[in-house]
């Protein structure tokens, strides 16, 4: 089946995958937060719609959702280094370990059964919005980041476990930054830059070494989709500062936890999904 062929006979779901780029971008514009956490379970549910199995729809999904956030990332990299934001230092330290931790989780991906990153990445997705609901405000629990060693656990961890579940590292580093009193707005845009550092060897290994499901969707190579590829990548980046300008007028506190919600309603439903 052609491209063409692919747009005519599942319109629903081609709209399906624009809607995605337009919503994940305005909520990483809205609540900075990786466009990823949205995307996957958005293509895992559509995948499913059009017949194809949720062990393929998740690896289809979380290899796709990477390469989505590799031009994105670069984008929101260049903003936050205009202001300061990107703290170098730590992402020299970090950066070896990170890289690590992503080869060894991608390499897995392209070898595990797809049920195995669901769990994952609802057990991930729901702490994390637990996370938004009840440590949102709240004060560190360290002064400071651990030594060498618990550094390189940290970063070989966030890129092990984020590679795994197709996000680019933000949903887990600034919660974790933030826990030991590290600055928000530093924390943000350093995680900007982790998720250049997760999303492109990640990405490019799923395709590389990744063996097509026999019944993934058209123009799927190893296991990113093009087709998804394609239409959620620019609107990710056109519609981001529309976030941003939402954003400046609406309560961030309060949409955060509404958010939150939903994700938290999203990682159950992965889980049920896979027992009931």
């Amino acid at each position: 089946m052609t491209i063409i062929e692919f747009i005519t006979t599942n319109s629903p779901v081609f709209l399906g995958l624009i809607a995605t780029g337009i919503f994940a971008g305005i909520l990483a514009g809205l609540l900075g937060i990786g466009g990823g956490i949205v995307i996957v379970p958005v293509l895992f549910f559509l995948f499913q719609s059009l017949g194809i199995s949720p062990e393929s729809a998740m690896l289809v999904a979380t290899a796709t959702s990477l390469a989505t956030i590799v031009p994105t990332s670069i984008s929101s990299i260049r903003s936050h280094a205009k202001r300061g934001n990107v703290d170098f230092r730590l992402l020299k330290r970090w950066a070896p370990f990170i890289l690590i931790g992503v080869l060894a989780g991608s390499l897995l991906v392209t070898r595990v059964n797809g049920s195995w990153l669901t769990i994952l990445f609802g057990l991930i997705a729901s702490l994390s919005a637990l996370n938004m609901l009840f440590r949102t405000g709240k004060s560190a629990l360290f002064t400071q980041l651990p030594g060498k060693a618990g550094q390189s656990f940290i970063g070989s961890s966030i890129g092990f476990f984020s590679s795994m579940i197709g996000i680019g590292g933000g949903t887990l580093t600034v919660p974790i930054l933030t826990i030991y009193n590290y600055p928000a707005h530093k924390a943000i845009g350093t995680a900007a830059a982790i998720g250049l550092i997760i999303s492109l060897p990640g990405a490019l290994t799923m395709w590389l070494f990744g063996s097509t499901p026999p019944d993934a969707p058209a123009s799927t190579y190893g296991l990113v989709n093009l087709m998804g590829f394609f239409c959620i990548m620019p609107l990710t980046a056109l519609f981001a500062p529309v976030g941003v300008s939402i954003a400046s007028k609406l309560n961030g506190v309060k949409l955060k936890k509404v958010f939150a919600v939903v994700l938290l309603t999203t990682g159950i439903r992965m889980l049920i999904q896979l027992f009931v």
